[in-house]
């Protein structure tokens, strides 16, 4: 099956939640060089949390379309034939939907955070908005995976098959 047009979006989203990682590394690691050595910046612990959030958000779809996700295989494969192809579209369906919701409110979040000037409540006091942004683009793009998949279930593709196709592609 050839790749997916959306794969170069998913890995992009891999990359960006790989750099909030090593992003985290370092704030974490310049928080315990501070304690050893007797200096404090402001605000370290919150952009630990800003990046950690980014980084899952971020990699959710990525790691949907590899196959790495938690699938509810348990029950499908229970099935086969038309009843099993129900069951998929029928998960793939609530998926969308749910992740759509999500998606949205997490947008929403981020326009109203920056359209109210809403800034954190912790010493760095960075607005609100900037830090959202990972959070909102990450449901985004993992609604966007949900939506593929289901294309490809209604035209006849089995969930998973191609599941290494973005770790394969350059």
């Amino acid at each position: 099956m050839p790749s997916s047009p959306l794969a170069p979006l998913y890995r992009a989203c891999l990359w960006l939640a790989g750099l909030f990682m090593i992003a985290l590394l370092v704030t974490i690691l310049v928080s315990i060089a501070g304690r050893q050595f007797g200096f404090y910046l402001r605000g370290l612990d919150a952009y630990s949390g800003y990046c950690m959030a980014a980084a899952s958000f971020l990699a959710l779809a990525g790691t949907f379309v590899r196959g790495d996700h938690i699938r509810v295989t348990l029950i499908i494969s229970r099935f086969s034939g038309t009843p099993r192809r129900g069951f998929e579209i029928f998960c793939l369906v609530l998926a969308i939907l749910a992740s759509g919701a999500f998606a949205f409110y997490s947008v929403k979040m981020a326009w109203w955070s920056y359209k109210f000037h809403d800034i954190s409540s912790a010493n760095d006091a960075t607005p609100m908005w900037i830090p959202q942004i990972g959070m909102a683009l990450g449901t985004v793009v993992f609604c966007i995976a949900f939506i593929e998949e289901f294309v490809l279930v209604l035209r006849g593709k089995v969930p998973g098959s191609d599941s290494s196709e973005i770790a394969h592609t350059e």
